[in-house]
């Protein structure tokens, strides 16, 4: 499980790092190309990637850690 938080928060990082990118190459979308529709697309669908991977990280890491600890002896 680890594994998969692991790789669904490098993915979070991704999305994130490429919602920057896309705004500071279009100037926070001021600059868009008359057919650059699809940064529009991605202005959206990026931090919802990026959301989505990270809320799916933080809950594969809290189930292995749930996983891994010894039962109670109550």
């Amino acid at each position: 499980m680890r594994a998969i938080a692991i790789i669904a928060a490098l993915l979070c990082a991704f999305f994130v790092f490429y919602t920057t990118r896309l705004l500071a190459v279009t100037h926070g979308l001021q600059q868009v190309r008359a057919t650059g529709h699809g940064a529009y697309v991605g202005a959206v669908i990026f931090p919802l990637l990026a959301l989505a991977f990270g809320w799916a990280s933080v809950r594969a890491w809290q189930a292995a850690r749930r996983n891994s600890e010894p039962p109670s002896s109550a």
